[in-house]
């Protein structure tokens, strides 16, 4: 069960996580999520344009991977902030408990999206199901001779995958297993196409690790590469290989509209309204989490959050939307803004 302990500066004070021989450092650190990077950099940067603290530090790890330095424990040798675009799974809160990180605060601060697009005028042309997805890049698929079995996956081009899609290669530039982007991947697309079939519909209710084994594990003949955790990477090596298609977040794909196509995902595009809608199937929330213990200890750490929660950064019309940050509603922003001011 995720425990998110809420605690005053007083009790705080009374548990300070640092000695005097170990002072703590002067700037904050961030790690965590490639496809929220970009969002925490420029808040960080107005933070160090605009108060008295260092522009914080900011890593882009993956989320799995920035989640574990995170958990590693408390004081000034581990990050303060970790970003996320998936929840915290509930054995990595055990991991940050184990090492007596266990005053979390959850922040979702946005909406994103997992896009699947080639470039503009020379790659394919994709309208893709969740099934397609799951048929295209996962490991194990059901036999496509009938027999009540999972097979290494046969298919090599889109046209073996539907019959409607266009004869090429599958080939799919996308994130590493550290990545939030393909942890989200897994469940929103190729779970969902799993469950399509009968076979592993049923292995779901009557065996549940098996059936998160079969749908989640990606291919690794070479029809998907790891391409680490910098989407504009991935952006780079579609354009230089038209036949390609390249998995990475919304605002990378809102940053290069005039280069890239994105796929519809059961008849819909990704639109900063389908997103803010939830209509578009691979939509996602963007998640922070701060140590409560470092607040009041480490300079700048409230600057950042005041900032990030200002109606002017992640709002509407706030300048992270132009970044491609899709806002949460007005009644989730005040709710999230509600929880973190209760922390000074």
């Amino acid at each position: 069960m995720r425990i998110l302990i809420l605690v005053t500066l007083a009790v705080l004070v009374s548990a300070a996580p640092f000695s005097q021989a170990t002072p703590p450092r002067d700037y904050v650190v961030i790690t965590g999520s490639s496809t929220a990077y970009p969002f925490a950099t420029v808040v960080a940067e107005r933070v160090g344009k605009t108060t008295g603290f260092r522009t914080p530090q900011v890593n882009a790890f993956g989320s799995g991977g920035g989640i574990r330095q995170f958990c590693g424990g408390i004081g000034p040798r581990y990050p303060d902030i970790v970003l996320a675009s998936r929840r915290m799974k509930p054995t990595e809160v055990t991991d940050c408990h184990q090492n007596r990180v266990v005053e979390l605060v959850e922040l979702k601060f946005g909406y994103d999206g997992i896009i699947i697009a080639a470039a503009d005028k020379a790659g394919p042309k994709l309208s893709l199901t969740p099934r397609d997805i799951y048929l295209a890049i996962a490991r194990d698929v059901p036999d496509p001779d009938g027999n009540q079995t999972l097979v290494r996956n046969p298919h090599r081009t889109w046209k073996q995958v539907n019959p409607a899609l266009p004869d090429v290669p599958v080939k799919v530039y996308g994130p590493p297993p550290t990545s939030g982007t393909r942890d989200v991947l897994a469940e929103l697309g190729m779970e969902r196409g799993c469950l399509s079939f009968p076979l592993l519909s049923t292995m779901r209710g009557e065996d549940p690790a098996r059936f998160r084994a079969a749908c989640h594990a990606i291919r690794e003949d070479g029809a998907y590469i790891d391409s680490g955790e910098n989407d504009n990477i991935i952006i780079k090596k579609i354009l230089a290989d038209p036949a390609a298609v390249g998995i990475f977040g919304f605002n990378f794909y809102d940053q290069n509209l005039d280069r890239v196509r994105a796929a519809q995902v059961n008849g819909v595009a990704p639109t900063w309204e389908t997103i803010f809608d939830q209509v578009y199937p691979l939509s996602r929330p963007l998640y922070l989490y701060v140590k409560s213990a470092h607040l009041g200890w480490i300079p700048g750490l409230e600057a950042f959050l005041k900032e990030l929660i200002n109606e002017g950064t992640w709002g509407e019309n706030g300048y992270l939307s132009e970044r491609g940050l899709v806002p949460l509603t007005r009644d989730e922003r005040a709710k999230y803004a509600e929880k973190i001011r209760q922390l000074w």
